[in-house]
């Protein structure tokens, strides 16, 4: 099935006024519940959660959203009906649950999910973790999917979490990293919590051995390879990946690799080319907190929140900890700027999961949400100060590389109090600015549709590749107007366990015109665009112009 035409949406800039983030989940036609299959016995598995994305799997130019769901555990309360993932098919705004028709419902104990078109023949395939062996759907393009996992050898087995495709090798096929967390099993479980008033808790995962992930290398026919060992991405005993994101950080044109661990040293592997990475986690500062310590790094994205042409890494963690702001730039070195960029004070007494970089407001600046929730279902008996439901934060980007959090000024969906996890961004409703995906333990979903935030225009950017990988994965497009430059990378993973659009968002904030788009597409190779106006547009690599433009 060839892709959508190329329709092209205008998105006109609404009236000003406030903006606010509105709870439409059920308006919309989601009703996912999640089931964690929580237990007296507390099995680490139960409070980790789930994730979720969009991707558009039909081709019509919505943002279709999938979701990924548990499944029962030895002395879970049975439900009704067996727990299954969920797609819901986007007509306009709407939803409708087509999982069984397109055959995605799932198996086993569900963690997150990817996209990517693996076989480059113009559709998304999809990549769901689970705990347990995970699952490959290959997209048939008719509006369904079949299981093509033992075929492409992607079972990966033990724990799997977040998952990434990239063409990282630049060779038009794409390749898939695949985080996994611990050596948690049923038959390994642990007591924790207080022996003495015979507590239970989740464990810490310091209870349980690391486990390496892996890296599939993309053959071109369909199939992959673990090259974990010999791409050099293997390190005996660390570990505990949860976040991973693909993103070229030193800016030569070829994607690098970070992965959040759990209460170890995060990971920073420099792509080398030639399929070789070089673990750089040291060298620039990214694996531990300002003071030399580890922490309990759950999600994470990349993006220039500060202009200055350097991709900067956020990543989320455990309470009295804070969350972290590496801000990059020349020579591979970050910084730590957690707290004077504002994003860590804030955060000490919360527990963050899901986080992205997006420009809620269209004024051409990053701005970060986190998604955030204990792990602990029982904390109020171990830590008074604590809570197992937490509100979710908004930090808008103030300019100066200085974030201020608004959660609770932008609408009670996002200071409500939740035990989120997964977190994606997208403009599911197409009128130019980004909506947010939230996945909670054993709660609803929340589709949270941006209200007000088009009264600045943005541009939307879709690339098409031709000699590279279809949905150009790795791409670079850089937006120069003036002395400002801002950059926005195609990316499928991202944040803990989830995925956001493929697009690239663009606000404009006052703008009308910028100077010139350029695409670095993967390989290296470059277009320009002129002057592009607000809203949507495809670029189609090789064809030295735009495919339209409104």
């Amino acid at each position: 099935m060839a892709r959508a035409p190329w329709i092209l949406l205008a998105l006109a800039a609404s009236p000003s006024g406030e903006i606010r983030f509105e709870d439409v989940t059920s308006s919309r036609g989601i009703d996912f519940v999640h089931y964690n299959a929580a237990t007296e016995e507390k099995y680490m598995v139960e409070t980790m959660g789930s994730g979720g994305g969009f991707f558009d799997f039909d081709l019509d130019s919505d943002l279709d959203v999938y979701l990924v769901n548990g499944a029962p555990l030895p002395g879970a309360a049975k439900t009704s009906e067996p727990p299954r993932n969920a797609l819901y098919r986007n007509d306009g705004g709407r939803f409708e649950d087509v999982t069984e028709k397109a055959g995605v419902a799932g198996k086993g104990f569900g963690m997150g999910m990817s996209a990517g078109d693996v076989d480059n023949d113009g559709d998304l395939d999809l990549y769901v973790t689970n705990f347990g062996p995970n699952i490959f759907y290959r997209n048939r393009g008719d509006g369904t999917f079949e299981d093509g996992t033992k075929e492409a050898g992607l079972e990966a087995g033990g724990w799997s979490t977040s998952a990434a495709f990239a063409d990282y090798d630049a060779d038009g096929s794409l390749d898939l990293y695949v985080a996994r967390y611990v050596d948690f099993a049923l038959d390994n479980h642990k007591f924790c919590g207080n022996q003495a008033k015979n507590i239970k808790a989740y464990c810490h995962p310091d209870v349980y051995d690391p486990v390496s992930g892996i890296l599939f290398r993309g053959r071109g026919d369909g199939t992959f390879e673990d090259v974990t060992r010999e791409a050099g991405v293997y390190v005996e005993d660390e570990g505990k990946g949860l976040g991973v994101v693909w993103g070229d950080y030193d800016n030569d044109a070829d994607v690098d690799l970070y992965v959040a661990n759990d209460s170890m040293r995060s990971f920073l592997f420099r792509n080398e080319g030639r399929g070789r990475f070089t673990d750089v986690t040291l060298l620039s500062g990214v694996g531990y907190s300002e003071d030399g310590k580890t922490q309990a790094g759950m999600g994470t994205d990349m993006g220039d929140y500060d202009g200055d042409g350097f991709l900067d890494i956020t990543k989320t963690n455990l309470d009295f900890e804070y969350n972290s702001m590496y801000r990059g730039g020349a020579l591979g070195i970050f910084s730590d700027e957690s707290y004077e960029s504002g994003v860590a004070e804030v955060s000490l007494n919360f527990v963050g999961f899901g986080t992205f970089f997006f420009d809620f407001d269209n004024d051409g600046l990053l701005d970060v949400f986190v998604a955030n929730g204990h792990i602990i279902d029982n904390i109020h008996l171990f830590n008074s100060a604590s809570t197992y439901r937490e509100p979710n934060f908004l930090f808008e980007n103030q300019g100066g590389g200085v974030f201020r959090e608004i959660g609770a000024s932008v609408g009670d969906a996002l200071s409500r109090e939740n035990v989120a996890r997964g977190a994606a961004p997208g403009d599911f409703d197409s009128d130019g600015d980004l909506d947010i995906l939230v996945t909670r333990c054993g709660e609803g979903a929340l589709l949270l549709e941006n209200q007000g935030g088009s009264r600045m225009a943005s541009l939307s950017v879709a690339l098409v590749a031709r000699t590279s990988n279809r949905d150009a994965l790795g791409a670079r497009a850089t937006l120069r107007s003036g002395q400002a430059v801002a950059i926005r990378e195609v990316k499928s993973g991202l944040s803990y366990l989830s995925q956001g659009s493929l697009e690239l968002h663009f606000g404009l904030g006052s703008r009308r015109e910028v100077d010139v788009l350029e695409i670095r597409w993967p390989g290296g190779e470059t277009e320009i665009v002129e002057r592009p106006g607000p809203g949507r547009i495809v670029v189609l690599e090789g064809a030295g112009r735009l495919i339209g433009r409104f």
